[in-house]
């Protein structure tokens, strides 16, 4: 993790040299440590194939960034200034040869992008302030689900409710498997009924099952820290509901939504924010949540909940749709909604005045 910081905030070759030093060391941990564990756990007759799958899997990974990062239209304009060749993958992208209105945008994106020396400084300019309260307030929300607590501590969770060890990584599996499920039908839905139809389902889903299941915890769960079976498996399905909503929800929107509001000259400060914020909420639930468990025991829940009404309620009234706007011309939409104009619209006629002024000065020292 120190290694892509340093890596992704690099000024000059030092810090690319130092950043790819770190990854190095945790990738020799991860190489040194992953093939034991293969050869430990694998049946004899399988261990060479075990270790054999473990390189696939590294050589498809490397395969798959390569061509991944292998070059987009943005920065054949931005690094090498390419327009032509820009175009033509624009063309096979997109499946037309209708492209010029788009190859323009990015062009302008470019310019405007390399303009700006301090992106950081620039982020926290007034005319960008909702896509800084977003790449914050997103990464936040999404970690204050409670996903995290379900998905590190499901098996103890269970294990309180009485349920056996086996029983309890069952639990888990099944919840895991539910998840992804759930995924891949966000995946479906995203770009046809929108992102935030698609957070306030999810929202709605998880919202009872986390009432629902800390009540059933509150009056079926024991002073002794056991449960009916019956009661046990209902709510394994509460939070397999759960599950399915953040599924559908905040887990994918929200990498979509702060992967496509931000404007170029200020995208990887903003999103690098929207990671450090994720991971910060990440680390600081996991430390805390034992002894909120401890306190609060079934009312967790609720705490949870609580703030699923509240990012409910932020995402209703301060983010607008995003489905289907070109990436380059999504500054369109806080101009539009109702509540960012205000804040964006104060800093245009700002500078229509001083605009304004300098004419008149400019006409008075001619007369």
């Amino acid at each position: 993790m120190l290694g892509a910081a340093i890596g992704g905030a690099a000024y000059n070759v030092y810090m690319l040299i130092l950043g790819r030093v770190l990854l190095g060391v945790g990738l020799g941990f991860t190489n040194q440590s992953v093939p034991l564990y293969l050869a430990e756990m694998a049946p004899s007759t399988y261990r060479g194939a075990f270790n054999i799958a473990f390189q696939i899997c590294v050589s498809a990974g490397q395969i798959s960034a390569t061509v991944i990062n292998y070059e987009t239209p943005n920065s054949l304009i931005q690094h090498s200034n390419e327009h032509e060749k820009a175009k033509k993958m624009l063309q096979r992208i997109r499946g037309t040869d209708d492209v010029q209105a788009e190859l323009d945008d990015l062009v302008e994106a470019s310019y405007a992008s390399q303009a700006v020396k301090h992106p950081f400084k620039n982020l926290m300019r007034r005319k960008y302030r909702p896509q800084l309260v977003m790449s914050v307030a997103i990464p936040f929300f999404q970690q204050i689900t409670g996903i995290n607590v379900i998905s590190f501590y499901a098996p103890l969770l269970f294990l309180t409710m009485g349920s056996g060890e086996n029983a309890s990584l069952l639990a888990s599996t099944v919840m895991g498997l539910v998840g992804s499920s759930f995924v891949l039908l966000a995946l479906v839905l995203v770009d046809r009924i929108g992102r935030r139809a698609l957070f306030h389902i999810g929202g709605i889903q998880m919202l009872i099952s986390q009432v629902l299941v800390g009540g059933l915890m509150a009056a079926k769960l024991g002073d002794h820290g056991t449960m009916e079976k019956g009661y046990a498996l209902a709510i394994l399905i509460l939070i397999c509901i759960y599950i399915a909503g953040f599924g559908l929800s905040w887990g994918p929107l929200g990498w979509v939504v702060t992967s496509e509001i931000f404007p170029l000259e200020i995208r990887s400060a903003a999103q690098s924010i929207t990671v450090a914020v994720n991971l910060f909420m990440t680390f600081s639930i996991a430390q805390i949540f034992l002894a909120m468990l401890c306190h609060f025991k079934s009312g967790i829940f609720f705490f949870f909940g609580a703030w699923v009404v509240v990012m409910s309620i932020f995402i209703y009234f301060l983010l607008p749709e995003t489905k289907n706007i070109p990436i380059e011309k999504m500054d369109k939409i806080w101009r539009e909604h109702f509540f960012w104009k205000r804040v964006i619209g104060k800093v245009h006629m700002r500078r229509r005045r001083t605009r304004r002024l300098r004419q008149l000065s400019a006409v008075k020292g001619c007369l």
